[in-house]
């Protein structure tokens, strides 16, 4: 009994362990720099539907977060980065990501100072398109600090 008991104990860590493995070569990490020039060093991001995604943001930046903090926020394909950034700019309480519009943010990293870093692990959406994200800190968006995932 007891040999038996540990084989059905080999054989389930065997599956699971074979479980992660197939997950593995699939996922994806980006990593993502911005800095106080307003622009993220990376602006496209291609994916698979159902990819497992990891970006990591940092914020080279020199500037105090108060006037030159970054984030990064990826919305709903379809949605208007700019409009979205216009409505974060009076949501500093929440982290400029205006409550009003959370459905339609997919993943996001909240807002970085100074030589910090953050990140989001998150599922590619499943329909392909082209999903907008953005800096939400008021008028980096507008300065360009915006990019897109294209899922194919």
């Amino acid at each position: 009994m007891k040999i038996k008991h540990i084989f059905l104990a080999s054989l389930l860590s065997l599956g699971i362990t074979a479980g992660l493995r197939a997950e593995t070569p699939g996922a994806m990490t980006v990593a993502i720099s911005g800095n106080d020039t307003m622009k993220y060093s990376v602006t496209k991001i291609e994916a698979h539907p159902g990819q497992k995604i990891t970006v990591v943001l940092t914020n080279e930046g020199n500037l105090p977060k108060e006037t030159m903090g970054h984030n990064w926020v990826l919305l709903n394909a379809g949605a208007n980065p700019v409009a979205y950034a216009n409505l974060a700019a009076s949501a500093k309480a929440d982290n400029y990501q205006p409550k009003a519009f959370a459905s339609h943010v997919i993943a996001s990293i909240p807002t970085l100072g100074p030589k910090e870093t953050g990140k989001v692990i998150f599922t590619a959406p499943s329909a392909p398109g082209s999903y907008p994200y953005l800096c939400s800190f008021p008028a980096h968006c507008a300065s360009g600090m915006k990019g897109v995932l294209i899922v194919k």
